[in-house]
């Protein structure tokens, strides 16, 4: 099967490689680091957690950062799928072409402008809320920053393999302090003390489940607020006006689906588990649901069910504001975008 789409692979390795060549400086050094390291345990196959030997990594990140200054200016590659080429976005093209061998692929643009590409197996297909959902399991080719779901038109993509080796990552950091608070709730639930690998792999198939409800998510705010605001939002220069745009519409689309149904199918651990990703800027916006939850963390549901309800048209206010003023402000788009951020009623 994969003999058969080697050359297709080989070509999606290339585009990855390329999009981290112009991107990967782009990062924090810390974050640099960390992903460099993950990524030298997938491509040599090495399980969740596995010690990774600093001579061979220290190599390996010479002869990759190499690579990439050859590639840096090159454009990204076509694929070559039986009957022709396709431009590397052209993704339903390539999915009728992988398909029938157990394969699917994606691509699109991720945070910042970074454009992201992968191939693997593929788990599962269905149908939400009028979408198709396509979750990938085993991957063949993936870039430095795995992004472990994206939705692309009218299709979700959930990538399992990514998305376990981000739990790892969550776990492993937290096992250096051992905080208590709502990640280690989290990890309670999933019984991450008893068998930290069977664990993670319970995990991911729950916080897939997430994944897949905040997408549903984000389909119903981009119903609410139109095309517009992917047009604003890929037009955006500034890291922090983006940050605040993108968590505008996630707390619009965590109101409006995720949060309501992890509430009424009582799935704890991943309650606890979004709000252990509740931090930064998206923190900063939306402080009632901290306060919300610390309540039903006391076994009180009522304060949290209110402060989504409200969430809800609360967020939507905000985002049609930041089109509006983004439609006016033309040339200062982003200084009045900056500035609704830093208004003190923004924050809710």
């Amino acid at each position: 099967m994969i003999a058969t789409c080697a050359p297709l692979i080989a070509a999606v390795r290339t585009n990855c490689h390329i999009s981290d060549a112009r991107h990967a400086r782009e990062m924090t050094m810390c974050t640099y680091l960390l992903e460099m390291r993950e990524l030298f345990r997938w491509e040599r196959g090495l399980p969740l957690g596995a010690p990774v030997p600093q001579r061979d990594v220290g190599a390996w990140m010479t002869e990759r950062e190499a690579l990439w200054v050859q590639l840096e200016d090159a454009p990204h590659v076509p694929l070559p799928l039986p009957d022709r080429a396709v431009d590397p976005y052209a993704v339903d093209d390539a999915n009728r072409a992988l398909s029938p061998h157990g394969l699917v692929y994606g691509a699109g643009i991720g945070r910042f402008g970074k454009p992201q590409f992968f191939v693997a197996d593929l788990a599962r297909a269905e149908r939400r809320d009028g979408l198709t959902v396509l979750v990938a399991g085993r991957e063949y080719a993936r870039d430095l920053s795995a992004a472990p779901a994206a939705s692309r038109g009218g299709t979700i993509y959930v990538r399992l393999e990514s998305l376990q080796r981000w739990l790892w990552e969550r776990a492993e950091a937290w096992l250096g302090k051992c905080n208590e608070g709502a990640l280690k709730a989290a990890l309670d639930g999933y019984g991450f003390a008893e068998d930290r690998h069977a664990a993670i792999a319970r995990m991911a198939e729950a916080e897939a489940e997430t994944l897949i409800l905040h997408e549903i998510g984000e389909g119903r705010a981009g119903a609410l607020l139109g095309p517009e605001w992917e047009r604003m939002l890929a037009g955006l220069a500034r890291r922090r006006t983006e940050l605040f745009v993108r968590a505008v519409r996630d707390h619009l689309a965590d109101c409006l689906v995720t949060l309501p149904a992890l509430l009424d199918r009582g799935a704890g651990p991943s309650l606890h588990f979004w709000f252990a990703n509740l931090q930064g800027l998206r923190l900063q916006l939306f402080p009632r649901i901290g306060h919300a939850y610390a309540r039903w963390c006391a076994s009180e549901d009522a304060p949290l069910r209110a402060a989504i309800a409200d969430g809800a048209e609360h967020w939507q206010r905000v985002a049609r504001g930041a089109l509006a003023l983004h439609a006016g402000a033309e040339s200062a788009a982003e200084d009045a975008l900056d500035a609704l951020a830093a208004d003190r009623h923004t924050a809710f």
